[in-house]
């Protein structure tokens, strides 16, 4: 089964968790000091935020996928469509260990598909500190993700 992520950069995390918990009805799944995440069935999504995104707003979308058969599936679509993906293979990112392909849309918004194994403990395995950093959209020339 599939399950849209959207990931958020917010200004401050504890009036946002305020905010989104109310919105959504439903206290975070995850909530660090810098990131929280809801596990939303209705609807289906995987909405996430954090204070060390890129920047405020939509920081990427993606699509968070069960198994990695069917990671393996959206991967082919995107090649059987001469979209260029950049793979990660596995990686730790948003306190969660994953394997995650990405690619960029025309208009230059980042989408990632990922299949997550299981939490972690730190936010980055690039970047172990508690403040510095974004989240693990890789960049290119145009500023955004998927070279």
């Amino acid at each position: 089964m599939k399950r849209l992520h959207i990931h958020l950069g917010v200004k401050n995390i504890d009036d946002s968790v305020r905010f989104y918990s109310a919105l959504f009805g439903a206290d975070p799944v995850k909530h660090k000091p810098d990131y929280a995440k809801w596990m939303l069935d209705d609807p289906h999504v995987n909405f996430a935020i954090s204070t060390r995104a890129g920047k405020t707003g939509v920081d990427h979308m993606g699509i968070q996928v069960d198994t990695a058969d069917e990671l393996n599936a959206i991967r082919t679509q995107m090649s059987d469509a001469n979209i260029s993906t950049h793979s990660d293979g596995e990686t730790t990112c948003c306190y969660a260990k994953s394997e995650k392909s990405w690619v960029e849309d025309p208009n230059g918004i980042a989408w990632e598909a990922y299949h997550t194994m299981e939490d972690a403990q730190i936010f980055s395995a690039a970047d172990t500190s508690s403040e510095s950093g974004a989240c693990c959209v890789p960049t290119t020339k145009s500023g955004s993700c998927c070279g």
